[in-house]
């Protein structure tokens, strides 16, 4: 497998901008994710890795050799797309090996490596079965058979999962993340699915609007959101943000919301204007002492969790608890936050300010 290196990308269609000066190197063996919104550049940066798109400019680099120039052919890639794009004729034996027998390779060596990975996938029941007739999962693991018989120096996938219901896509997301650490593969993941992305990767970009806000681990992605795009993107329900008029200095580890100190990591920078607090909802916490108050709106049962909805005079708040915790609407309560998870971004730039907790990140999130 292969280290992906990706030097200032960019792509432009005419006037319009889909993916403006990336940069980011994917390890060799990692399973690494694209996330964001539809027309964020996520799939148009997949394709240009690929060579179905060809940059604008910048560079990319595969285990150490420079192809942004080079047609699809000549990167050994194997590309797994949303919608399989199997051979509707074929059934699963010919579909999977193909790839060899396009390139003029021996029957006898491709016996074995269909024999091979069939194995590794579990569909040797299925192999003289035409496709046509496969459920969903057991098409996708045919795509996958196809991609993976070729031992390509990398797997570049495009919402390969996203076809399937939701049950089944948790299902063969853990499967395929299991496949990865088997093989050892250096893995490149297109997603708009948040959970998706947490679940199986190990390195995480977050795009918008063609750019960059943040790349990490997923915990860090999740803990310290780089920009309130990140954090408004990552989690369900996505975190708290309370609006406050300040003036914050360096050092400052506190700020004040309607009259009450409330404790933040220790800033080292300044801003002022109008600033955001963030907190997830599992965060917050209900403190009768507290004199920061807010009142329930709403109660969202989850099963073994609930989601409590409240109005405070900095905006909405949304509290994860405990389903056995009994609060009536219209009740007013005193709040408090854990002060380790608090974020603080600049409405303006939409950014975080850098602070004792997330100060390894530098200014693209980058741990």
């Amino acid at each position: 497998m292969a280290e992906i290196i990706i030097r200032n990308l960019r792509k432009e269609f005419g006037d319009f901008i889909a993916v403006e000066s990336s940069s980011f190197t994917v390890r060799d063996g990692d399973f690494f994710m694209l996330l964001g919104p539809s027309g964020c550049g996520k799939t148009t940066t997949l394709r240009m890795i690929a060579g179905l798109e060809m940059p604008t400019s910048g560079e990319i680099l595969i285990d150490g050799e420079e192809v942004g120039t080079k047609p699809a052919r000549q990167r050994d890639i194997a590309f797994v797309f949303q919608m399989f794009a199997l051979y509707p004729h074929m059934n699963v034996r010919k579909n999977i090996s193909y790839p060899l027998v396009s390139q003029g390779m021996r029957r006898a060596e491709v016996n074995k490596k269909v024999a091979e990975v069939s194995r590794i996938l579990g569909i040797e029941d299925i192999l003289d079965r035409p496709v046509s007739g496969l459920s969903g999962g057991d098409r996708q693991r045919v795509a996958l058979g196809r991609a993976i018989v070729r031992n390509p120096k990398c797997f570049l996938m495009d919402e390969p999962l996203g076809s399937l219901d939701a049950e089944f896509r948790e299902h063969m997301a853990g499967e395929l993340r299991e496949l990865h650490d088997r093989m050892g593969a250096t893995t490149v993941y297109v997603t708009h699915d948040q959970r998706e992305a947490m679940q199986m990767g190990d390195q995480i970009v977050v795009m918008n609007h063609g750019v960059i806000e943040q790349l990490g681990i997923p915990q860090d992605i999740y803990d310290y959101p780089a920009t309130m795009f990140v954090a408004d993107f990552i989690g369900s329900p996505p975190m708290n943000f309370l609006e406050f008029e300040g003036n914050l200095s360096t050092g400052i580890d506190s700020v004040e919301l309607d009259g009450q100190t409330i404790s933040v990591p220790t800033l080292k920078e300044s801003a002022s204007g109008t600033l955001v607090l963030g907190v997830r909802p599992e965060h917050v916490s209900f403190n009768d002492s507290s004199g920061y108050r807010g009142r329930v709106e709403a109660t969202e049962y989850l099963g073994t969790s609930q989601i409590i909805t409240l109005s405070t005079p900095n905006g909405t708040l949304k509290v994860r608890m405990d389903s056995k915790e009994t609060l009536r609407e219209g009740e007013r309560v005193g709040i408090s936050f854990r002060e380790e998870f608090i974020s603080l971004f600049d409405r303006k730039t939409g950014k975080a300010l850098l602070s004792e907790i997330n100060s390894r990140l530098d200014s693209n999130g980058r741990s």
